[in-house]
C-alpha cells in the first residue's frame, strides 16, 4: 500500500501565530496548527509535511523540490498552502505551484474580503482546487480533511 502525502506551506510571518493580531490571526500558534494536522494526519494514514518560510525564494525552492526526479521517493499528493502576504504579490510562487502540477487548497486564517482591498486578490485562487479563508485555525483542518477525502477516492 503506498501512502498518500500532504505538504502543507505557510508562508511570511505565519511563524508570529500567537502573537502577531491575535483578532485577525487567533491565538494559535504555527506549533499547535501544525500538531493538530500531524494528529489528522496520522489518523487517517497520511503522511504529513508542515514547511514554513519568510522567503519567497524558499518557498518556491521548496516547491520546486517536487518536481524533481528526487522527489519520486517523496511524492506529494496534495498541498495545502497559506501563501499569507505573499497571495497578493507572487508570480513566482504561483508559476512554481502550477509547474508541480499538484492539487492544492489555498487557506486564508482571516477573512481577507473583510479587510483591506489590496488583501482581495489572490494570484493563487484561480488555479486553486479551493480556497477557505476567514475560519482561523479550523481552516486548516477542513482542507486536509477534504485532502484526505480527495485522496481516498
Amino acid at each position: 500500500m503506498v501512502t498518500k502525502s500532504v505538504l502543507v506551506v505557510h508562508g511570511p510571518n505565519l511563524n508570529l501565530l500567537g502573537m502577531r493580531e491575535p483578532a485577525h490571526y487567533g491565538n494559535a500558534t504555527l506549533a499547535d496548527i501544525n500538531n493538530s494536522l500531524l494528529a489528522q494526519a496520522k489518523q487517517a494514514g497520511i503522511t504529513l509535511e508542515a514547511y514554513q518560510s519568510n522567503a519567497e525564494a524558499e518557498i518556491v525552492a521548496k516547491i520546486q523540490s517536487l518536481a524533481s526526479p528526487s522527489s519520486a521517493n517523496h511524492k506529494v499528493d496534495f498541498i495545502i498552502i497559506n501563501p499569507a502576504a505573499f497571495t497578493h504579490t507572487s508570480v513566482s510562487i504561483r508559476d512554481a505551484i502550477s509547474a508541480v502540477n499538484i492539487p492544492f487548497i489555498e487557506v486564508h486564517l482571516s477573512n481577507v474580503y473583510a479587510r483591506e482591498s489590496f488583501r482581495h486578490h489572490s494570484y493563487f485562487s484561480d488555479i486553486a482546487v479551493g480556497v477557505i479563508s476567514g475560519l482561523g485555525a479550523e481552516g486548516y483542518n477542513a482542507a486536509l480533511q477534504f485532502a484526505i477525502h480527495k485522496l481516498n477516492q
